[in-house]
C-alpha cells in the first residue's frame, strides 16, 4: 500500500499527537454507539432502579438474536406503551419510526407485527422478579417514614375487565348476572401495598368468584415479622389474625360477623371505649374457607383489643366502627394513633385509581390469558418506577410522599419524555429531567380528598 505520507514515514496525520485507543476504551465507544440506536432512553431514567441484568439478550433461545426489538428495546417499549395516554401498539410502533428518524437509522415498518411477537416472548417469571426488585428497592427509600418504625402493608382488592376473546372468557368468566355474550371477562386483583411508600409489593389474580381472603392467603409470604397488616372488614377473620400472629405481624381490622365485646365482658378496661376483649374459637363448619384439621389447630381463644371509633365529620355514612387489633400495648399505641392509622387505609384506594384509572388499567387490551398476565405485571412495575420518582422527589425537598400527585406526576413525565430522548443528553441530566419533571409541577397545595368527607391527614 502507497504511504501518502512519504516526508514523514513514521507518522499519520490522522493520529498526529494523539494517544491509541485501547481495547476498553474501544468497547465503549462501540456500546454507547449501539445504545443510540436503541429506544431504551426511558431505560436510562430507571436503570438504577430496574435492574439492566435481566433486560440483557440470551445467549440462546428468545431474543438470541440482534434486532430491532431486543429484549431491552421489547421491555421499555411495553413500558413506554403503559405511560403513554393512547397506550395502543401503534403509538409505540410511531415513537421507534419517528426516533429511528431522527438518528438516521432505516425507518421501520409501520406493522405492529414485529413488536407484538417480541413482546408474547417476554418471560414472566423474569417481570416478577424485576416486579420484586422495584418493590425491595422502593421498601429501602420509604424506611425511614414507617409508621413507628414499624412497616404497614395495607391489603385491598379490585376488580379489571378485559378484551372479550374466548380464551379470556375461559379464565376469568362473565359474572351469570349478565346474559351470555353480553359481558366482558372479570378478573379479581388482591393486592398488598406499603402504606407509606405506596409500593405495591404483591398481588394475586383470580377469577370474579374469588374472594379476597383466599388471594390474601397466598400472599403470606409477602410480609415479615415486625409488618402490621391494615385492613377493612372484608378480612376480619379468626384464623388469619392467628396465622398473622404465628408470623409475627400484627393486624388492625374493623369488627365484622361478631357482636361487640360490652365493657362488662372485657378482660380489661384500657381507656375510653378501649377494651382488652377475648376472642372465642368459632364453631366448625362445613361453609369454612379452612379444613376442619386447621381449624383443630386453632387455639381456644385468642387475646385482642376492641377500639370504638365515633366520627364526627358531617355527611359520613357511618357514625362509629369498632377497630380489632393484636396491637394490646395501650402504652406505646394509643387508641387514637391506632384510629388515625385506620383512617389512612382509605390511601390503598388511591392506590388503586393510580393504576386502574390514572394509568387505564381499568379495561386490559390484550387478547389472550399469557399476554394478559404480561400486562399487568408492565402496570405494576411502570407503577412503581413512578412512586419511586415521588420517593426520591419527596426525599429532595423534604415532604411526604403523599403530598405529591401521582397523576401529576404521570403528566409531568409525559411530556417531559421527548427531553430523555434526545441524543445529546446524557444519563446524569436525563435523571435531572426525570426528577424535574415530579418535584415542582405535582406538588398539591392541600391534602387530597379520601372520598369520604374526610382530608388526608
Amino acid at each position: 500500500m502507497t504511504n501518502a505520507t512519504l516526508f514523514l514515514p513514521g507518522f499519520h496525520l490522522a493520529t498526529l499527537r494523539r494517544r491509541p485507543r485501547s481495547a476498553a476504551q474501544r468497547l465503549s465507544e462501540e456500546k454507547a454507539r449501539i445504545r443510540q440506536h436503541s429506544i431504551s432512553q426511558l431505560g436510562d431514567c430507571f436503570g438504577h432502579f430496574i435492574p439492566a441484568k435481566a433486560l440483557e439478550n440470551g445467549a440462546d433461545g428468545a431474543f438470541s438474536r440482534r434486532r430491532l426489538f431486543s429484549k431491552e428495546n421489547t421491555f421499555w417499549a411495553f413500558f413506554s406503551q403503559i405511560l403513554d395516554a393512547d397506550g395502543g401498539c401503534q403509538e409505540v410502533v410511531r415513537k421507534v419510526q419517528a426516533l429511528a428518524a431522527t438518528r438516521s437509522m432505516p425507518v421501520p415498518s409501520a406493522s405492529t407485527s414485529a413488536y407484538c411477537q417480541a413482546r408474547s416472548k417476554l418471560d414472566p417469571a423474569e417481570l416478577e422478579k424485576i416486579l420484586t426488585h422495584t418493590a425491595e428497592d422502593l421498601q429501602q427509600q420509604g424506611r425511614s417514614r414507617w409508621w413507628q418504625d414499624r412497616r404497614v402493608v395495607v391489603v385491598d382488592g379490585t376488580g379489571v375487565s378485559m378484551a372479550d376473546t374466548h380464551a379470556n372468557q375461559q379464565n376469568w368468566p362473565q359474572p351469570k348476572s349478565q346474559k351470555l355474550g353480553c359481558g366482558f371477562p372479570q378478573a379479581r386483583i388482591c393486592a398488598c401495598f406499603c402504606l407509606q411508600t405506596g409500593a405495591l409489593l404483591s398481588y394475586r389474580l383470580g377469577h370474579s368468584k374469588n374472594a379476597e381472603l383466599p388471594l390474601l392467603r397466598q400472599q403470606w409470604d409477602s410480609f415479615s415479622s415486625g409488618d402490621i397488616f391494615l385492613g377493612d372488614k372484608g378480612f376480619c377473620s379468626y384464623y388469619d389474625v392467628w396465622q398473622f400472629k404465628q408470623r409475627g405481624v400484627d393486624s388492625v381490622i374493623t369488627l365484622a360477623r361478631r357482636t361487640p365485646v360490652a365493657a362488662a365482658s372485657a378482660v380489661a378496661v384500657l381507656g375510653p371505649d378501649d377494651l382488652l376483649i377475648r376472642w372465642p374459637k368459632p364453631v366448625w363448619n362445613k361453609c369454612l374457607s379452612y379444613s376442619k384439621e386447621e381449624w383443630q389447630a386453632l387455639p381456644e381463644h385468642l387475646d385482642l383489643r376492641q377500639i370504638k371509633v365515633t366520627i364526627n365529620v358531617p355527611g359520613m355514612r357511618s357514625k362509629s366502627y369498632y377497630l380489632v387489633t393484636t396491637l394490646t400495648d395501650s402504652m406505646r399505641y394509643g387508641a387514637a394513633e391506632l384510629a388515625d392509622l385506620y383512617r389512612q387505609r382509605w390511601d390503598v384506594e388511591l392506590f388503586f385509581r393510580d393504576i386502574k384509572t390514572t394509568m387505564g388499567m381499568d379495561v386490559l387490551r390484550c387478547r389472550t390469558p399469557a399476554l394478559v398476565m404480561k400486562e399487568i405485571l408492565m402496570y405494576f412495575i411502570a407503577y412503581n418506577a413512578v412512586r419511586r420518582l415521588i420517593v426520591d422527589a419527596a426525599n429532595a425537598i423534604e415532604c411526604a410522599p403523599r403530598r405529591i400527585s401521582f397523576k401529576a406526576s404521570i403528566q409531568a413525565l409525559r411530556q417531559w419524555e421527548p427531553q430523555l430522548h434526545r441524543r445529546a443528553a446524557d444519563d446524569s441530566e436525563r435523571r435531572v429531567c426525570s426528577a424535574r419533571s415530579v418535584r415542582p409541577s405535582a406538588l398539591v397545595s392541600s391534602p387530597p380528598d379520601r372520598g369520604d368527607g374526610s382530608p388526608d391527614v
